[in-house]
């Protein structure tokens, strides 16, 4: 088995979060590719071993220094992108988690940032990745915000 991002030999399994603190969900550009310089919610790869509600909360804090508490799940996202030739270049599942801020300010990282705290109105008029704004209306809803 591949452990390429690119041309997978099967999906890759990653997790994320939506960190509410005062109504504000936490949410960076992406740094690197696909989707860089477009706002999205901390997360990552889940390793081996690891749940994937282990994995959502250690990519929070590796990425920004932030530590939550899982509320619930929220649902999954499926990126799949395919090449000029329609060979499946890179197809990502990922579980997506609710959580409430512990601690941290949040630090800009080199695969996350900048960082914003955003109410809805800020969420509006982002560029965010595929799928986000759907998981962010279940994640509000969570919430009760």
């Amino acid at each position: 088995m591949t452990t390429s991002r690119d041309y997978p030999s099967r999906p890759i399994l990653a997790a994320s979060i939506a960190v509410f603190r005062d109504r504000k969900v936490l949410l960076g550009a992406r740094r690197v590719g696909p989707y860089s310089d477009t706002f999205s919610l901390p997360g990552g790869l889940v390793e081996t071993g690891e749940t994937l509600e282990q994995a959502a909360l250690r990519e929070l804090f590796e990425e920004t220094g932030v530590v939550a508490e899982i509320v619930g799940f929220n649902g999954h996202a499926e990126i799949i992108q395919q090449d000029d030739a329609q060979k499946v270049k890179r197809h990502f599942v990922i579980a997506s988690f609710v959580g409430r801020w512990v601690s941290g300010e949040g630090e800009d990282g080199d695969e996350l940032g900048p960082l914003i705290w955003a109410d809805e109105s800020v969420e509006a008029a982002l560029k965010t990745t595929p799928g986000l704004p759907a998981l962010l209306r279940r994640a509000r809803a969570m919430m009760g915000v």
